[in-house]
């Protein structure tokens, strides 16, 4: 059982690991051992996850979830096998959490008078500095 927060969970056959070779450094093991780790879940399908979690699971994932619903991420940071499969699920944890996170509603503000008073003369300053840098043209000498 993998959990996530306190109250959403996940059971680990619901988590598929795969083991390919990764590129990178390795020395001589690399063409030898599979250290590379691609983890699948089924978000679509997942009796874990309330549907609110699942769809923005699914809309912040973007290209890491397939057609079918399935959530892969490949983890090769590492040359170890078990520190890939543990990154990979410190990874699908973080999507989680992030997906079971309430954004708060975002009210639209108008500035108040004083604040468009201040912003003005702040530019009028601002343009009477620069024309005070302008270089003299012989017109006028």
């Amino acid at each position: 059982m993998i959990i996530i927060t306190d109250k959403i969970s996940i059971r680990e056959d619901e988590i598929k690991e795969e083991f390919i070779q990764s590129s990178g450094p390795g020395g001589q093991n690399v063409n030898k051992v599979a250290s590379s780790v691609q983890l699948r879940f089924d978000v679509k399908n997942s009796p874990s996850l309330p549907d609110y979690i699942r769809k923005r699971l699914i809309e912040i994932s973007g290209k890491k979830v397939s057609s079918e619903g399935i959530l892969i991420i490949n983890a090769r940071r590492f040359r170890d096998q078990i520190k890939n499969r543990k990154d990979a699920t410190e990874r699908l944890i973080e999507l989680i959490k992030e997906a079971a996170e309430i954004k708060k509603k975002r009210f639209k503000t108008t500035p108040s008078n004083i604040s468009r008073i201040k912003r003005l003369e702040a530019k009028r300053h601002r343009s009477v500095i620069k024309k005070i840098r302008k270089n003299v043209s012989s017109a006028e000498e």
